[in-house]
């Protein structure tokens, strides 16, 4: 097997865990921490998880016009690591509670950050999503066909791992409470662990 086989797996595991991760938890934090109601909470949720599926055209459009398999992939995992990052700040508390009750003094600060933060992570996640498994592929010779059988089984296996953990872990986390002047449930961390393993991956 090619290294670079060993890198993609790992880059793809952490990948699909911050996504499911974060995903996870969404809802919850759009009513519980945004105060948006079901119907606010549900319609943007799924214009998010839309917009993920509908970025990979973009992505696709990049790669074959432009940068490239590699460059995209690199590329976009930038802009999606720093949505990741950008959702974890924007569900302090702390960062508005100027009078330390507890509650945010400038929700719409929070809704800036956090609407920012997800069409971050929708180009990121999109873009990379079609480049990702042909990279893979393209690592392979013409004689290594069984060899390439073998790693998309097991890059699928990294796929579903990632996503059956991080919404296992992501939901343990934010139940978790923190803050430095008065305890909320922890969607930094919940956000953050994804956002620190797109940095992994972005290492990688």
């Amino acid at each position: 097997f090619p290294l670079s086989i060993f890198f993609i797996v790992i880059n793809e595991f952490c990948e699909r865990f911050s996504y499911y991760g974060m995903r996870a938890v969404l809802v919850l934090y759009f009513k519980y921490f945004l105060q948006w109601d079901d119907n606010l909470s549900t319609a943007i949720y799924h214009t998010f998880v839309a917009l993920c599926y509908l970025t990979p055209i973009l992505g696709a459009l990049i790669a074959d016009s432009w940068l490239g398999k590699f460059k995209t992939i690199v590329s976009l995992s930038i802009v999606y690591t720093i949505g990741q990052a950008v959702m974890s700040v924007s569900s302090i508390n702390d960062l508005t509670d100027h009078n330390h009750d507890g509650s945010p003094d400038n929700v719409s600060v929070h809704i800036a950050l956090s609407v920012t933060g997800l069409i971050l992570i929708a180009l990121g996640t999109g873009g990379i999503k079609p480049c990702v498994s042909a990279f893979g592929g393209d690592q392979f010779e013409d004689d290594q066909e069984k060899q390439r059988s073998r790693f998309f089984s097991i890059f699928y296996l990294s796929i579903n791992a990632g996503s059956l953990l991080s919404t296992i872990i992501t939901p343990i986390l934010r139940a978790q409470e923190c803050g430095i002047h008065s305890k909320q449930r922890c969607y930094p961390l919940a956000f953050g662990v994804p956002a620190a393993l797109m940095a992994v991956a972005l290492g990688k």
